[in-house]
């Protein structure tokens, strides 16, 4: 936060005073940055097969509901009550539901979408040092990847995904590690997860800065997401997300 000041990229205090806690306002070479940031991962993410998407910001609470961010995570989540509007916490939101209620061609499989929005979380319980600059503020940009496939090739795309997330870091030269999540410490609509944690130098600590989940059939249970095998049998999808 020291650095981003002094280059005048990165401005906390008139955030601040026009937004309140746990904002951020970047200037000049700061913007730039992240834009050009969001410009390579979504060129990558099309390179790699999958199809950019643009996605509302806002969805309704069934849509919540159907990517499991409902009833859980509700305190989270910033809600306009009279007209149902969720703000959304990740893109993985409203991704999961494009194919809501449908029975997809075996065929179209596996089914690779990216996409870039803003993101927003109330971060109600962080505060203190832990949390100085950039890190657990109510609305960031992010790019996320999203496949739909079959259940049984989940576990096989969950390594894909995960290789395509390390090969960002790697090209930015980062430093990084991967941690698989015990059942125990799983989110809530996930049935298998890798951690991407990058060194913070600063800090001298690793830091979550991506995470790879493949999530069975839950979510698909939730919004009703089918394709039919080659026994003509109605099944229901697997849907895997990372942030990317």
């Amino acid at each position: 936060w020291e650095i981003g000041e002094s280059l005048k990229i990165i401005d906390i205090d008139r955030a601040t005073t026009m937004s309140g806690s746990h904002m951020y306002l970047l200037r000049g070479l700061g913007a730039r940055l992240q834009r050009s940031l969001i410009g390579y991962f979504l060129d990558t993410h099309e390179e790699n097969g999958y199809t950019e998407v643009y996605v509302p910001a806002m969805v309704r609470g069934d849509s919540m509901y159907a990517s499991g961010q409902l009833p859980k995570f509700r305190d989270n989540l910033y809600h306009d009550a009279e007209a149902d509007y969720w703000f959304i916490p990740t893109a993985e939101v409203p991704l999961t539901n494009v194919h809501r209620d449908e029975i997809v061609d075996e065929k179209s499989l596996p089914i690779r979408y990216t996409s870039h929005t803003p993101c927003f979380r109330r971060e109600k319980f962080s505060a203190g040092r832990e949390v100085r600059g950039i890190q657990r503020v109510h609305q960031f940009e992010k790019v996320e990847m999203y496949q739909i496939t079959t259940p049984q090739n989940s576990l096989n795309t969950l390594t894909e995904m995960l290789e395509q997330c390390e090969k960002l870091l790697q090209e930015l030269g980062l430093t990084y590690r991967v941690i698989k999540i015990c059942s125990g410490d799983l989110g809530f609509s996930a049935a298998a997860t890798y951690d991407l944690e990058v060194w913070i130098p600063s800090e001298n600590k690793y830091r979550e800065i991506s995470s790879c989940s493949s999530c069975g059939s839950f979510q698909a249970r939730r919004m009703k997401a089918r394709y039919k095998n080659d026994k003509n049998e109605t099944v229901f999808l697997g849907s895997l997300n990372g942030s990317g």
